[in-house]
């Protein structure tokens, strides 16, 4: 099973990445795990990459899909992968369906999750962090034992810039100008699944589960 993962900030991805790589029993990839992985081993393709991001350039899709080509090969892709976080565009997304391609393979699989901009606003601006040892902890879900202050250092807890309201709505524009076109890509070709991800981590498991 072959699936890009696409949902907005907050919408719970990472989790149900988590679940399908259990399920599945295939690994995700991310394209920030492979540049990390690629200039701390100093590959040549780790060394473009490096040269792009000290001179303040974005790495090219070029650069980037050579690495994507090298990690599908390994051998825990044979029974499949998670793609997280490529595609962001159309020529991305054109330039993987040429790789893929290449290696007799295909995407099974685009899995949309979708939220209301409201609850993910409510979820994001819910989030505290501890300014002392970094633990994360979410006002609806996981609150700490005590009011503002960590479970594990006793430091003070926080809302980071990124998780005020207004720092999310304008993520959530910027995601749905950059995703809108990609989900219509995908839809052309009949691959897309759209799973609403309100309600507990498992009933969210639950739909997935059914739509694949």
């Amino acid at each position: 099973m072959n699936i890009i993962l696409i949902g907005p900030p907050g919408v719970g991805k990472g989790t149900q990445a988590k679940f399908l790589v259990e399920h599945f029993n295939i690994p995700q990839i991310s394209t920030g795990d492979m540049l990390r992985e690629n200039v701390m081993r100093g590959t040549e393709l780790g060394k473009k990459a490096k040269d792009s991001m000290d001179s303040g350039h974005l790495v090219s899709d070029d650069v980037i899909l050579g690495m994507m080509q090298v990690r599908l090969m390994n051998n825990d892709c044979t029974r499949g992968y998670i793609l997280d976080g490529f595609p962001r565009t159309i020529p991305q997304a054109e330039g993987l369906d040429d790789l893929l391609n290449g290696l007799n393979q295909e995407i099974d699989t685009v899995l949309i999750l979708e939220l209301d901009t409201s609850m993910i606003v409510d979820r994001l601006s819910s989030r505290r962090s501890c300014r002392n040892c970094g633990q994360v902890y979410n006002l609806l879900f996981d609150p700490p034992d005590s009011e503002g202050k960590c479970n594990s250092c006793n430091g003070e807890l926080y809302q980071r810039d990124d998780d005020l309201p207004e720092t999310i709505i304008k993520r959530m524009g910027v995601y749905a100008e950059q995703t809108k076109p990609l989900i219509e890509f995908y839809s052309k070709q009949g691959k897309t699944k759209s799973v609403n991800a309100s309600g507990t981590i498992d009933e969210v498991w639950q739909k997935i589960h059914a739509a694949l």
